[in-house]
């Protein structure tokens, strides 16, 4: 038997996923979470600043596969023959000539603008503007690719904020690297930033990349963005590369301190959500719903489409899901974020008040404050669903953290709207819980005003397996099924897939799908009833949300 590893990089925890490569089935699983994350350092939530040191992806990604090791034993570990990589994304770092990111140099341990831009990171908003505003007028638009608006989540964008905030780091990178890259240059003892093997995924849906014009934007656009990015380009790439792909071999070092040998290959990188649609064994115009802090919503569809541009998406790119297919991108910037704000919300008096308790002992304070803390959630479910649909005339906007699609618009904020003195805890909760699902809702309704068909849904991550409620209302309001993967780890799951790929134990990806997929272990069917009243809200929503952003963007130009 050959044996395969995925690796899950996610916002809090890698997840490290060994599976038999001829039939996908689970050898091992561990999750490991990044300890400077989980004390929230180098991270400012009111600026919308988010930050991640490589040491947290290090130490958890050693810790993770030395004890999935250790549950499938030694003989499972001989036989492990390739690494599969996916990460958050768009997630870029400034790296030296080596490709060594700049927080693990001397002088910069502690800079936050020399750590891993997280994903959810919005301090580029203004960069981003300025982007969309040069796209629009240069005699080629970079972004039409990408769904005509460039986001302050993205590459770019990320990358012009900290070169105009950050003097030292500007003058010290040598070149800008996505996660998704860099964990396998690193796992293959990589020492050259110019040889680095670049995602088709990243590249094509967060850096502007395509091949019409010979890759990414020229040096004379990004000089006209802004001098400090001059002569960056030529310190970047040309060629992209599907997962598929080998980046390489362990290094001798990776291979001991992993416990595996130096013939193991490593793949190419990729996005998580992308990864997942594939380990969840995504079909064409099936829209693959990945729903963790945010949703990242993945279709495929055969290349002809390419000429047939979605508006407000995070763009269409030739191979960036499946080899040989187009893949498109949508999401939204918070689903589970949202719910996990409001139960911190609530649990604010119980960190406040128990922890300074002086009736009981620091361990029993301890252990009540985590007790409360985890049944928020599960006892909020049980009464909201009690709650008539439309929340008890409660409407709220998923915008907590922005709104990713469609249309990029990092600017607008969170609303709960129809409070009153009645209005408790559960209503609210099911009120943000519906905002999330017509939220996810407008970007299949997007894909079908743009002649992109949806013929089904398929969920994956943590909130599609683990809470039932979530996905009736979900089917509800899109008035349609929707399949929930086996596997609680698609993500890793489809990097295992590439890895049997890139290391001979699969032919192709088809192949990889079909032999070592999971399958579906659940299906949520709307109620008709249900559906009706769903649409009439769904209205008031939009309705909503059009007059909530006119108010926000006209607060923008008049007070720039």
């Amino acid at each position: 038997m050959n044996a395969v590893i995925g690796l899950d990089f996610g916002t809090d925890s890698v997840r490290a996923l060994i599976v038999d490569s001829e039939t996908g089935r689970e050898l091992g699983s561990q999750v490991e979470y990044y300890p400077r994350w989980q004390k929230g350092l180098y991270c400012n939530a009111s600026k919308n600043q988010w930050r991640q040191h490589p040491l947290d992806y290090m130490e958890s990604m050693e810790a993770a596969v030395k004890a999935v090791i250790k549950q499938a034993g030694p003989e499972i570990a001989r036989s492990i023959v390739g690494v599969g990589v996916d990460t958050t994304g768009s997630t870029p770092v400034a790296v030296d000539p080596e490709g060594t990111p700049l927080s693990l140099l001397p002088g910069f341990e502690d800079n936050p603008n020399a750590m891993f831009i997280l994903w959810k990171d919005h301090t580029a908003v203004q960069e981003a503007a300025a982007i969309n505003r040069l796209c629009s007028d240069w005699e080629t638009d970079y972004t039409k690719f990408e769904g005509g608006i460039y986001s302050s989540e993205w590459f770019w964008a990320k990358i012009l904020r900290i070169c105009r905030e950050d003097e030292a780091v500007r003058k010290a990178s040598w070149s800008w690297v996505e996660h998704c890259d860099w964990i396998p240059h690193l796992l293959t003892g990589g020492r050259d930033a110019t040889l680095i093997k670049r995602s088709r995924c990243a590249a094509g849906h967060k850096a502007l990349w395509h091949p019409s014009w010979g890759g990414l934007p020229p040096q004379s656009f990004l000089t006209a963005l802004d001098p400090v990015l001059g002569g960056l380009r030529d310190r970047l790439f040309t060629e992209t590369h599907t997962s598929d792909e080998a980046v390489g071999h362990l290094s001798g070092e990776w291979a001991t301190r992993l416990g595996l040998r130096t013939d193991v290959v490593v793949a190419v990188g990729a996005f998580d959500a992308h990864m997942g649609a594939v380990g969840g064994q995504i079909e064409p115009y099936h829209l693959s719903k990945v729903m963790g802090t945010s949703t990242c919503d993945i279709l495929v569809a055969p290349n002809e489409e390419n000429e047939m541009l979605v508006k407000g998406i995070c763009g269409q790119v030739d191979g960036s899901v499946i080899p040989g297919m187009l893949g498109l991108e949508a999401g939204q910037s918070a689903f589970g974020d949202i719910y996990a704000w409001f139960r911190a919300v609530l649990a604010y008096p119980i960190h406040e008040i128990i922890g300074s308790s002086g009736l009981l002992d620091e361990t029993t304070r301890g252990k009540l404050i985590r007790e409360s803390f985890d049944r928020i959630i599960p006892e909020l479910t049980k009464a909201a669903q009690k709650v008539p649909i439309g929340s008890g005339g409660i409407l709220s906007l998923d915008w907590m953290n922005g709104r990713r699609t469609p249309d990029a618009n990092q600017y607008l904020k969170g609303v709960i709207s129809g409070l009153n003195l009645g209005s408790d805890a559960p209503s609210i909760f099911r009120s943000l819980v519906e905002s999330t699902c017509y939220g996810a809702r407008l970007i299949v309704d997007r894909f079908r005003a743009e002649g992109i068909p949806i013929k089904g849904l398929i969920g994956l991550g943590g909130v599609a397996k683990k809470s039932p409620f979530i996905m009736q209302v979900m089917a509800d309001v899109m008035n349609m099924p929707i399949k929930i993967a086996a596997s609680e780890q698609t993500c890793a799951l489809g990097a295992a897939m590439f890895a049997a790929v890139a290391a001979g134990a699969q032919p192709d990806l088809a192949s990889a799908m079909r032999n070592m997929g999971s399958g579906f272990d659940a299906e949520y069917l709307p109620v008709p009833e249900h559906a009706r009243l769903y649409e009439k809200y769904y209205r008031e929503y939009c309705s909503l949300a059009g007059h909530m952003e006119s108010h926000v963007m006209n607060e923008i130009h008049q007070n720039p």
